[in-house]
């Protein structure tokens, strides 16, 4: 491994790992605007010039590749002088709308400004001015605030494949633009948002809600289908402003689809599930979540009294978490050893959503056609459980033995949408039926029990996505008045002590449940408090 010394300090790199690159692996801090590391480098901004022993001018740190015993100097006169002029330069057009952009509070041109450039301004003429554009479904480009970076012209041709976007003009008028008849629309059109280091992409589902600095941050997984993609949801007081992708470089590396960027929106759906009900004479009536809960395990247990073992099932929705189904299975198994566990409707199963460079062919993101997150996961811990299991096809079918067995059981729904199959299985028209949900379906108006449940992002857990891999996620905000997680409600129907807690029940679990990790969200400086005077 090459070493470097970057200002007086030694750093070991990757042999041809650019310098800025080695720099911000280890911790030093340089200024860049184009530069991404899942993008080509194109070193346009200049920002990262540096100076390199033996080199006669300044170099930019990002496209110069490290060599055994390279001397940077990145805090020189000259590399400090550049940095003001880059700064200058991209200040000169730029309007003063700090205020009332989005990016305020994370965005790379306020920072540099404060730790690299002038404190005072020296442009006197008249800026020149670029119209704002609607440039797609989601996306909102404010032409004045951009400073020609390029990277989202280049996610557009190497990451989404597209190429919607595109560099128009020359000079002080070039500008970003789409080609005509095609805005902005594929599938990974928001991550040109997330990559923008200044605010003139912006997402227009997030434009003007809140101060980033006021949110808080909780690492999650996405709900919206198999691919296990690792994201943040960011949230102030109990609401969920937005998504962001979290960088994991085996799963989704630095991007997200825009179903899982706009998934949070079920979280706060005015349709969910707020109630419980319970069956009296016929039709279904409000009632509390205890005495619902107590009319749900009478019932069960009335079941098993009245039949003969094999009696109850439980349909195990793959929206659950694999810490929920297993004590959802415990419960079930221990009123009824035989009872039957189902796995929920697996939804999609299409065809999967592959990107690829628009240059060299290469694939670079795949959306999975499975639009669950845990199928894997449930029937992993249907396994541990042991006794008899089915799909949810052989479930609707009504063949096999065990399933015509059965007079009442258990259902769990937390889909993103209406999930009931319009021909009902034979064993859930019959019989005690106790529904947990979140949104309303034509089964839940029908059963003997309705408990509002947890949406995903209002609880823990760890999911299997389709590689394999399990991965934990945690909680953002608490259910609404009148919901209750899962694992809480299994929790005191097995009549144990204390809450539901994701890491203590994977441990009970065992492997490979044991291993996950809770997943660790970024450090986030304390908010700025504003007095009044």
């Amino acid at each position: 491994m090459p070493k470097i010394m970057v200002d007086g300090k030694s750093i070991d790199c990757k042999p041809g790992q650019m310098i800025l690159q080695a720099c911000l692996d280890h911790g030093i801090v340089m200024p860049y605007y184009c530069y991404h590391p899942g993008l080509s480098i194109v070193a346009s901004c200049r920002i990262c010039l540096v100076e390199v022993e033996g080199i006669p001018k300044l170099v930019p740190a990002c496209q110069t590749p490290v060599r055994e015993g390279m001397v940077v100097h990145a805090s020189s006169s000259k590399a400090i002088a550049n940095q003001k002029a880059v700064m200058e330069y991209l200040l000169i057009n730029h309007p003063l709308d700090c205020p009332v952009c989005d990016q305020a509070g994370e965005c790379y041109l306020q920072d540099y400004s404060y730790q690299y450039g002038r404190s005072e301004s020296r442009f006197e003429e008249e800026k020149h001015k670029k119209p704002k554009k609607d440039v797609g479904q989601h996306v909102l480009l404010y032409n004045d605030r951009c400073i020609m970076c390029s990277r989202c012209v280049r996610f557009t041709r190497e990451i989404s494949g597209g190429g919607e976007l595109y560099v128009q003009g020359r000079g002080a008028r070039e500008e970003i633009d789409i080609f005509p008849g095609r805005p902005l629309d594929n599938k990974l059109s928001g991550n040109v948002v997330d990559i923008c280091p200044v605010g003139a992409l912006l997402d227009k589902d997030f434009l003007f809600k809140q101060r980033v600095w006021l949110l808080k941050q909780a690492a999650s997984v996405s709900p919206v289908d198999s691919g296990g993609e690792n994201i943040y949801l960011d949230y102030n007081e109990g609401v969920i402003y937005r998504i962001k992708p979290r960088y994991n470089g085996e799963v989704n590396q630095w991007w997200i689809s825009d179903d899982t960027r706009y998934s949070y929106k079920i979280v706060r759906d005015p349709r969910r599930v707020v109630q419980p009900m319970r069956m009296q004479y016929g039709s279904q009536i409000e009632t509390t979540y205890d005495r619902a809960l107590e009319m749900a395990a009478g019932g069960l247990q009335q079941v098993v009294a009245t039949g003969k073992a094999g009696s109850l099932y439980a349909v195990l929705s793959p929206m659950m978490a694999c810490e929920e189904a297993w004590l959802l299975g415990q419960y079930m198994r221990r009123l009824d050893p035989k009872a039957l566990l189902v796995l929920g409707p697996v939804l999609g199963k299409g065809e999967d959503e592959v990107f690829c460079n628009s240059l060299t062919g290469k694939q670079t993101f795949v959306i999975k056609g499975e639009k669950v997150p845990n199928a894997k996961g449930v029937r992993r811990v249907m396994e541990k459980l042991g006794g008899p299991t089915a799909t949810f096809e052989e479930f609707v079918k009504g063949d096999r033995a065990e399933v015509k067995e059965v007079k009442g059981g258990w259902i769990v729904g937390g889909y993103l949408g209406d999930w009931v199959p319009k021909d009902l299985p034979a064993g859930m028209k019959k019989g005690f039926r106790v529904m947990q949900d979140i949104l309303p379906t034509v089964l839940a108006g029908a059963v003997e029990v309705v408990l509002p449940g947890a949406a995903w992002a209002e609880k823990e857990g760890c999911w299997e996505n389709h590689q394999g891999r399990l991965q934990a996620f945690e909680a953002a905000v608490v259910p609404p008045v009148g919901c209750r997680r899962e694992g809480d409600v299994y929790m005191n129907l097995l009549g144990r002590a204390g809450l539901y807690n994701g890491a203590g029940i994977r441990k009970e679990m065992g492997e490979p449940f044991e291993s996950v990790r809770a997943p660790v969200a970024r450090e986030e400086e304390a908010a700025f408090e504003f007095v009044e005077l």
